[in-house]
């Protein structure tokens, strides 16, 4: 391979991490909004979609015109064709995050509801696969990949005792049912995260490896 070519692959690898550093602040920023009742921090997410979605749109044309006139074979068409999802699921990792910061501005113009522990400790998880993820397709380590995929079991676990808890609240108090709902939906957007961080991490399996992982949950 030549070396403008080896050039445009490195850089199709820096603006899919340019794009997860601006996904990872996204995703830190809607927490905080939600957990701090930060209606600022809501707003900055998002205003910072746009930016997000734009990325995307650079990053698969950089790997469709790499596969289209390089013709590249092995391992580096693994990496095109893994990056170019890793984008995707990037993109669609930002749309949570522009999620759980819509729901929380909702959410901070009314009454607080009480703290329920199994939503920080999804939370916890989501940020930690995430960055896991972007970690693992950084140094393109499988075995931290296999990690991060034994870790989605846990946000399920998480988000289920999360939407049991709000249910349970809102039996008893009858007004707070839309902030409930919309509780809800913010750790189901969460979730949601800790999906696509395993599809990330079955990405960077698929580059390193070769071994094609699915993550159904997620697709």
């Amino acid at each position: 391979m030549t070396s403008f070519f080896l050039k445009r692959l490195e850089q199709l690898k820096t603006s899919a991490l340019n794009m997860a550093a601006l996904c990872e602040k996204a995703l830190e920023k809607a927490q905080r909004a939600y957990f701090e009742r930060d209606t600022t921090l809501a707003k900055e997410v998002m205003t910072g979609d746009n930016l997000i979605n734009q990325l995307e749109l650079e990053l698969d044309h950089r790997a469709l015109t790499l596969l289209a006139l390089d013709q590249p074979m092995a391992h580096d068409l693994r990496t095109i064709v893994g990056t170019l999802n890793i984008g995707l699921d990037l993109e669609r990792i930002g749309d949570e995050a522009y999620n759980i910061a819509r729901r929380s501005l909702f959410l901070n113009s009314r009454p607080p509801l009480p703290y329920f522990p199994a939503m920080e400790n999804l939370a916890k998880v989501a940020a930690e696969m995430f960055s896991g993820a972007v970690t693992a397709f950084l140094n393109e380590n499988a075995d931290l990949a296999l990690e991060i995929r034994e870790m989605d079991d846990t946000a399920d676990t998480q988000n289920i005792k999360v939407a049991k808890a709000v249910i349970d609240y809102m039996i008893n108090e009858a007004p707070a049912i839309e902030r409930g709902v919309h509780t809800i939906f913010i750790s189901r957007s969460l979730e949601r995260i800790a999906d696509l961080s395993s599809n990330i991490a079955d990405s960077v399996i698929f580059i390193a490896k070769g071994a094609n992982i699915k993550t159904t949950s997620a697709s």
